[in-house]
């Protein structure tokens, strides 16, 4: 393996952690009891399903490649790519939009709403619904730079350098939430606002190749 091949997977695993680095912005946001054992499970978990999104659908396009071969695989990864960019964008705007109206909602009280508390649940929903954007990179990965003997490299790049940004975004979402501190509904407009921006690059970065 050359070091062209090795600078191109750390591109993409830069390139994929940027997704999940917005969203744990966000969670820096809108949880005020963030500690370090949670900001290493938002990390952690969100690492993990980048790495294991790309996995899944390179394995998925290798098995429909192997049982109807070259031209199936691929017009697989195509249509594949379509549903989850979609499913990506749907999940995200949703989630993005309930948070920037449950934050206008607050502005308009007289008393500011207790802040919100750690949620392993929603964390884990935002885990998979930034992962599935990284699905359409295993389809990328497939047919480029890639093989069986080297997915393994890139899946573990991608979750180190993923766990890296995440750390990095979790910091920064505390440090913004200390600025705004009493203002909670602020911080929530602000995460939803990043989860909405996100889910229109998912879909112009498909479409547009951006």
């Amino acid at each position: 393996m050359t070091a062209e091949i090795i600078i191109e997977i750390i591109l993409f695993g830069i390139a994929l952690a940027m997704d999940a680095f917005a969203v744990s912005v966000t969670d820096g946001l809108v949880y005020s009891d963030i500690n370090k054992k949670k900001s290493v499970f938002i990390a952690s978990l969100f690492g993990l399903f980048q790495g294991i999104m790309p996995l899944a659908s390179f394995m998925l396009i290798e098995v429909i490649t192997r049982l109807i071969g070259e031209a199936g695989g691929e017009k697989a990864g195509s249509v594949l790519s379509v549903i989850i960019t979609w499913v990506s964008f749907t999940l995200l705007m949703f989630i993005g939009i309930k948070m920037l109206i449950e934050g206008i909602k607050e502005t308009k009280n007289t008393e500011e709403i207790e802040p919100k508390k750690f949620s392993y649940k929603e964390v884990f929903i935002m885990a998979i619904a930034t992962s599935i954007d990284a699905m359409a990179v295993g389809v990328t990965l497939h047919g480029g730079l890639s093989s069986i003997t080297t997915i393994w490299l890139h899946i573990c790049i991608i979750i180190v350098i993923t766990f890296i940004f995440c750390m990095i975004g979790v910091f920064l979402g505390k440090l913004i939430y200390k600025l705004f501190n009493g203002k909670y509904s602020i911080t929530v407009i602000i995460g939803g606002s990043i989860l909405i921006l996100l889910s229109i690059w998912v879909l112009l970065s498909h479409y547009l190749g951006i």
